[in-house]
């Protein structure tokens, strides 16, 4: 193992803050794994799950079981950790701009195909070292003016070559669940297996840049790009980038962080970053899903909120949900769904304010378009 230190730019005299970075195995003998933890700094698990990883990994180091490249970065907000107000951590935004940590990250597609358009091949090997190599300079171009856009660009040049990407969030109340691209489902498939995932949402496009699209979508965008061109050129889908939402907040817990880690490794097996023979494949617990298909559950007035199904439920259509109670006014309401699904995610919070959103719940049929995250 060793250790890389990469400073962010200061954002006042006086002071400047910086990741670190852990790397196993050797650059070029395989695939680039890179896993990051907590880009929502309010989101721990994965900080536990990255820690217990790292244990493991340098013991598969020193048993030289790596056949790849593997980088770790526990904590990849270090902006986001020391937002803290009245004891209460706010990570998912930074305080000066109020901008979300993981959302705006650099568009690559329409710069790179600019430089490449003449260059592009037979060979999807060639290509895709050629589009890599546009990717880096692209990046190298970039001048960031303020602390989080220094953030933002240095977890990209970390990433932006990675065969695999794992981001590791967490949600307020949830079952675990993932998000990844449309065209990268049939990879990440044995990933959703091994974690035991109850639902995994996928889209092409999801709104406003977030850091696994940052990574992944540009190869799916160049081959649109290409086709468009005219252009009878192959372009991999060279970096399988997912959003693991590790449970809720309160989960930071050894058993579902060594569970989770081991789980990780397993799928790393399975792809020849380490050595030896995976497990079999559990079953899928339920067939990924569109974004486009999670039916946001609202509050219809303000309440104390009584949950009646639990994160990772199989719903019918027309299931409660929860109860919002106005104990002032004596009215007790049903929050239903309306197309049933996975319950993977509820809110945290006992009590809503009208319009809420309590609870999401993953469903077949996509019927939802522009924006599909929350804010």
């Amino acid at each position: 193992m060793h250790i890389q230190h990469h400073p962010l730019l200061s954002p006042s005299l006086g002071t400047q803050r910086a990741l670190t970075s852990f790397h196993f195995g050797q650059p070029g003998s395989g695939e680039k794994v890179h896993i990051q933890a907590s880009l929502h700094a309010d989101e721990l698990p994965g900080m536990l799950v990255a820690w217990h990883l790292k244990q493991r990994l340098r013991l598969l180091e020193d048993q030289g079981a790596i056949r790849g490249e593997i980088t770790v970065l526990p904590v990849s907000n270090p902006i986001g950790l020391d937002q803290n107000q009245n004891g209460r951590l706010l990570g998912r935004f930074e305080q000066m701009s109020g901008q979300n940590f993981n959302r705006h990250y650099h568009p690559m597609a329409e710069p790179v195909f600019a430089a490449l358009r003449h260059r592009l091949g037979p060979d999807a090997k060639t290509n895709t070292r050629l589009i890599r190599e546009a990717m880096r300079a692209e990046l190298a171009r970039q001048r960031p003016q303020t602390e989080l856009q220094s953030l933002r660009h240095t977890l990209h040049s970390m990433a932006f070559d990675a065969d695999i990407m794992l981001d590791l969030h967490c949600d307020s109340r949830a079952d675990l669940h993932l998000y990844t691209g449309t065209p990268l489902w049939d990879q990440c498939e044995p990933l959703a297996r091994y974690l035991g995932a109850c639902a995994s949402l996928l889209a092409e496009d999801s709104g406003d840049y977030p850091f696994d699209e940052a990574c992944s979508q540009p190869w799916w965008q160049l081959r649109e790009l290409a086709s468009r061109a005219g252009l009878a050129t192959p372009i991999e889908m060279a970096c399988l980038a997912v959003t693991v939402e590790l449970r809720g907040e309160w989960d930071v817990d050894h058993e579902y962080a060594a569970k989770d880690a081991d789980a990780i490794l397993h799928f790393l097996q399975r792809r020849g970053v380490i050595s030896g023979d995976a497990p079999a494949l559990p079953p899928l617990r339920y067939p990924a899903t569109p974004l486009a298909g999670s039916e946001d559950l609202l509050a219809p007035h303000a309440g104390v909120v009584v949950y009646r199904a639990e994160p990772g439920s199989l719903l019918s259509p027309g299931d409660l949900v929860a109860d919002v109670i106005d104990p002032v006014n004596d009215v007790a309401s049903q929050v239903c769904t309306e197309h049933g699904g996975v319950l993977y995610a509820t809110s945290d919070r006992p009590y809503a304010t009208a319009g809420l959103g309590i609870a999401r719940v993953a469903g077949n049929t996509a019927y939802k378009t522009g924006k599909l995250l929350t804010a």
